[in-house]
C-alpha cells in the first residue's frame, strides 16, 4: 500500500530535525539542502510504497526486492552517508578491497544531525541520547568506514550518550572550528 502523505510528513520532519541542527552548528548550506533527493520521485514513490514509518523504507524494499534502488539514489548524492566515499581499490595480490576514504568533518557533522534526527523521527517517545549511539554501534560490523572518520563520528555519538545533546553539539561545533 502506498503511503506518500506520511512518507511526505516523515522525510520533512526528519529535514527539518537536521536543518535545525545544522544551523545550530553554523553549516546553513547543508542544513538547507539535507536530504532533497528524498522528494525526487526515484526516491519519493518508493519511499511511499515501503513506508512503516518506524525505520527507513529503504530496508522494506530491500527486504522485499533484495535491493534498495531508492538507497543506492540517495547515498551517491549526499555526501553527508559514509558510503558514499566508498571506493575499491585492486590490492598487490589482484584482490579488490573495499575502502572507506576520509570524509571531511563537516559532513562528518551532518551525519552526525543525520543520525539524531532519523533517531528521533522513529523513535518517537522512545528517544534517548544513547539511541544513535545504539544504533551505530549495532551496525558497527558492517561499516566500512575511514578509520579517522569512524572515530570522530563515535566521538560525537559517545559525548551525546554520555554527557547530553547540548554537549555533544558543542563538541562538535568546536571539531568544526579546528579544521
Amino acid at each position: 500500500m502506498m503511503h506518500p502523505i506520511l512518507h511526505f510528513r516523515t522525510i520533512t520532519e526528519h529535514r527539518r530535525l537536521v536543518c535545525r541542527y545544522c544551523l545550530r552548528l553554523g553549516l546553513v548550506w547543508q542544513g538547507l539542502t539535507h536530504d532533497l533527493s528524498k522528494y525526487s520521485p526515484t526516491e519519493f514513490w518508493r519511499g511511499a510504497r515501503y513506508y512503516q514509518g518506524t525505520r527507513s523504507p529503504n530496508d522494506e524494499e530491500r527486504k522485499k526486492t533484495g535491493i534498495s534502488l531508492a538507497w543506492l539514489h540517495h547515498k551517491g548524492r549526499n555526501r553527508h552517508h559514509y558510503e558514499y566515499w566508498v571506493d575499491w581499490r585492486i590490492m598487490p595480490d589482484g584482490t579488490v578491497q573495499f575502502i572507506g576514504n576520509p570524509m571531511p568533518i563537516r559532513y562528518v557533522a551532518e551525519m552526525f544531525c543525520d543520525r539524531v534526527a532519523a533517531s528521533r523521527v522513529y523513535q518517537k517517545e522512545r528517544y534517548t541520547d544513547a539511541s544513535a549511539w545504539d544504533y551505530f554501534n549495532r551496525n558497527r560490523p558492517e561499516i566500512t568506514m575511514h578509520p579517522d572518520t569512524m572515530a570522530e563520528l563515535e566521538k560525537m555519538l559517545l559525548v551525546l550518550r554520555d554527557e547530553g545533546e547540548d554537549a555533544a553539539f558543542r563538541y562538535v561545533k568546536e571539531r568544526l572550528q579546528q579544521s
